[in-house]
């Protein structure tokens, strides 16, 4: 069969998950033309990737979905969203709340949002069909990929048995943890095993729903038992009163066939109840993090550069974050206004970003629970072990506030001499370099978020003078830059800083009070990837 090849197309992305997908929306909102290839015609039903976080639906928010995103959610409204830990069973009267996400709301512009991912992806596939900058070919499985010095091509074929060649500038493999283009871009990954097979259940109960109703307002729940070790048994609701799934590890040599399913769920439930399978599943529990997030022309994102067990609700808001910090970034090289660095930037940045959320929150979770069911016992001493378990409940909202992913160790951001990126840190109003920009109201009425636009943004705060040099150094360098003058009141002067510099991204990349001519420039310089 006669291989057929396109003209070049600037980026081809392989993988029409969420991830890829919202890369290709978040390009074409910016101009850039893209293919993407994605092997199945519709999105498969299985039920994972449910949270979305505060900054997540951000971008939802800028691509023109939130409002549908929020219509397909498969649990009403008015029910929340937010999960329990549950020690021994959930009814064994031990439990807090748990991953509590509404307690960092007013530090970003929009509210989190809970639905399976399927339904994620749907609403993307519908965003996407809309923006005539991108072709969606759906049925297409990569077959390789290649790179010169020139650009990339990309083989595809369909089930029909049809091949064609794609040729690009830039190639984003968004192809999962076992990633065809990572692999031939010869990217290699670091893992750490944790010797667990575990079973993923989707199963349909009425009568789960009914038990939990002393739990109202709960969309998940994390199940703590010491012969577990620190590992969970997590319950969470695809809708609700019907539709369940459930993580638990099980012995290695599990089968569909020679394992009692129903049993682990009465235990770790507390009782028994009415159970209809509809899905089965194994996947193995271990962490893999790409050494590096690209290769020449191409790159990698969401679970082709980095995988980790679904505990805390990361995976796919890590993913759509890889993608938005790439996408300005290719847009950028593309359009001409880009400097030599920024393209290793996002490497840079999102690479050790995920490091620290695999290190510091999942393993670190695993960790502390462990250490807490080896060192308190019920059975061994009550007193003890309710002292501790209440002590727990700060330990939770804790948690939520400490993941702040920034990137102050990055080079093309203005932060602290010696910092790291990473996703340790703390929210603040205040305006800081390498950090997310907390929303504040205009005096217009709109908020910042409202007026930022797609490229660099200039707040400016009783500081039209060095508003002219930003201007200026822009217009030399050929990049977009918006200006947004306010006063230094109503909320605002909580940034503290009189011009806020923001990257596309909605990231800070420089905050302070003054600037000369040469420094404006020097400052934008570094913030597109030019020596400073």
């Amino acid at each position: 069969m006669r291989m057929m090849t396109h003209a070049t197309t600037p980026v081809v992305i392989v993988g029409g998950g969420p991830v890829g997908i919202g890369l290709a929306i978040d390009l074409g909102l910016r101009g850039i033309k893209s293919i993407v290839v994605e092997r199945y015609p519709e999105p498969q039903r299985i039920p994972k990737g449910q949270n979305l976080t505060q900054r997540t639906m951000e971008h939802f928010q800028v691509w023109g979905a939130e409002d549908a995103l929020r219509a397909a959610r498969t649990i009403p409204r008015d029910y929340g969203i937010g999960g329990l830990t549950a020690y021994g069973s959930l009814l064994s009267g031990y439990s807090h709340d748990w991953l509590q996400r509404e307690l960092v709301r007013p530090f970003y512009f929009t509210d989190n949002e809970r639905l399976p991912q399927y339904a994620t992806e749907a609403v993307l596939r519908r965003r996407a069909a809309e923006i005539e900058s991108i072709e969606l070919l759906y049925g297409w499985t990569c077959t390789a990929v290649r790179q010169d010095a020139d650009g990339a091509e990309v083989e595809i074929a369909d089930r029909n048995g049809g091949k064609r060649t794609l040729r690009a500038d830039y190639v984003v493999g968004c192809d999962g943890s076992r990633s065809l283009v990572r692999e031939q871009a010869g990217i290699t990954q670091t893992r750490s095993d944790h010797d667990r097979l575990m079973v993923l259940l989707v199963f349909r109960s009425t009568g789960l729903h009914e038990l939990l109703a002393r739990y109202p307002g709960k969309s998940f729940y994390n199940v703590l038992h010491p012969e577990l070790d620190g590992y969970w048994k997590f319950f969470g609701r695809v809708d609700l009163g019907s539709t369940w799934f459930f993580h638990a590890p099980v012995p290695a040599d599990t089968t569909r066939d020679n394992f009692d399913f129903k049993r682990i769920l009465h235990e770790a439930a507390g009782t028994e109840f009415d159970i209809e399978f509809e899905h089965i599943g194994f996947w193995d529990l271990r962490f893999a993090i790409a050494d590096s997030y690209r290769a020449g022309r191409i790159f990698i994102a969401g679970d082709a550069a980095h995988s980790h067990p679904p505990y805390g609700g990361y995976g796919v808001n890590s993913g759509l974050e890889d993608a938005v910090n790439l996408s300005w970034k290719l847009a950028a090289q593309l359009q001409g206004w880009a400097g030599a660095g920024l393209l290793d930037s996002y490497s840079a940045e999102r690479q050790p970003v995920f490091a620290s959320t695999a290190r510091d929150f999942i393993e670190q979770s695993i960790l502390t629970d462990r250490d807490f069911l080896r060192r308190h016992d019920p059975a061994r001493d009550r007193f003890d072990f309710e002292a501790a378990w209440r002590a727990r409940q700060s330990g939770a909202r804790a948690e939520v506030n400490a993941f702040e992913p920034h990137y102050e160790g990055s080079p093309i951001v203005w932060g602290t001499p010696g910092a790291v990126s990473s996703a340790i840190g703390n929210h603040a109003y205040a305006a800081r370099a390498g950090h997310h920009l907390a929303p504040q109201p205009l005096s217009s009425g709109r908020n910042v978020f409202e007026e930022l636009g797609q490229g660099f943004a200039l707040v400016a705060l009783g500081a039209d003078d060095a508003t002219f040099h930003f201007a200026q150094a822009a217009a030399e360098l050929r990049m977009p830059l918006k200006v947004i003058n306010d006063t230094a009141a109503d909320g605002r002067e909580q940034y503290e800083a009189r011009l806020i510099l923001v990257r596309p991204d909605q990231f800070v990349a420089w905050a302070g009070d003054d600037v000369s001519g040469d420094e404006a420039t020097r400052l934008l310089r570094r913030a597109i990837g030019r020596s400073a």
